[in-house]
C-alpha cells in the first residue's frame, strides 16, 4: 500500500516514512501544503496523513480540495491542533479519522490500516480467500494452516491484491502502489513477484488463487 505524508516537521515525516516503510507500506512525502495538494492530486495513494498547519495552503483547503474533485484516498489528519473544532471542521470537510499530536506510531499505524482497509470494503485486519489467510497485523500469511514466509515485496504485493481480490489489477497499477513515486524499478519486476508468489501461495493446491487475465493484469480469487 502507498501512502502520501504531507507534512512540514521534515524530521516528523522521516520518522513517519521509516516506522510505516518497516510495516511494508511504500511512502511518498511532501513538505508544503502546495508539494502534497499537487502530488495527491496526480499520484495514486492507498492513504494520506494530512498535517493541518503547513507553509503555503492549509491541510483543510487539501482535505477540501480533495474532496471537491471527489478524489476519495482516504485520510488520516494529524496535527498539534486540539481544538475541538478543528477536528469537527476536518471530519466535516470529509477526513476519514483525526489523530492529534504527539501520538504514539504504532496507533497511526493501526487507524491508517482501519481507514484502508474500509474504503476498500474489508472490515476485519483478517483478509481471507479460500484457504488463504492473510493477517494485516501480524503481516502473517498462512494457505492451508501453514505459514508461508514472503519479502517485503512479495507480502505488499500480496496483500493490495487480496485488498482487491476479484478485481483484475493492471501491472502499471501494481507498480504504482508498492514503489515511492521517485523510485527506478525493472521492466519485469511485477511478473518476477507475480512468480515468486505463485510458487510459494499456490504450488502443491488443487485450487490456484493468482490469475492472469491475459492483456490486463492479476487478479486473486477463489474461484477459476
Amino acid at each position: 500500500m502507498k501512502v502520501l505524508i504531507i507534512e512540514d516537521e521534515q524530521r516528523l515525516a522521516q520518522l513517519l516514512k521509516k516506522g510505516l516503510e518497516e510495516c511494508s507500506f511504500t511512502v511518498d512525502l511532501a513538505f508544503d501544503g502546495e508539494e502534497g495538494l499537487y502530488m495527491a492530486e496526480n499520484y495514486p495513494y492507498d492513504g494520506v496523513v494530512l498535517d493541518l498547519t503547513l507553509p503555503k495552503m492549509d491541510g483543510l483547503k487539501i482535505l477540501s480540495s480533495l474532496r471537491s474533485m471527489n478524489r476519495d484516498v482516504p485520510v488520516l489528519i494529524v496535527t498539534a491542533r486540539g481544538e475541538v473544532d478543528d477536528r469537527i471542521n476536518g471530519l466535516n470537510i470529509g477526513a476519514d479519522d483525526y489523530l492529534p499530536k504527539p501520538f504514539d506510531l504504532n496507533e497511526l499505524i493501526a487507524r491508517l490500516k482501519t481507514i484502508i482497509r474500509r474504503s476498500k470494503g474489508k472490515a476485519s485486519p483478517i483478509l481471507t480467500i479460500t484457504d488463504l489467510v492473510i493477517d494485516t497485523n501480524a503481516r502473517v500469511v498462512k494457505r492451508g494452516g501453514a505459514e508461508i514466509v514472503l519479502s517485503a515485496k512479495e507480502y505488499a504485493l500480496l496483500a493490495y491484491l487480496a485488498l482487491n481480490n476479484g478485481r483484475v489489477v493492471s501491472r502499471t497499477e501494481l507498480v504504482e502502489h508498492l514503489y515511492a513515486t521517485d523510485s527506478e524499478w525493472e521492466s519485469n519486476v511485477i511478473d518476477v513477484f507475480i512468480s515468486n508468489l505463485r510458487k510459494k501461495i499456490d504450488k502443491g493446491f488443487d485450487l490456484p488463487l493468482i490469475h492472469t487475465v491475459r492483456g490486463a493484469g492479476y487478479v486473486l480469487k477463489g474461484d477459476a
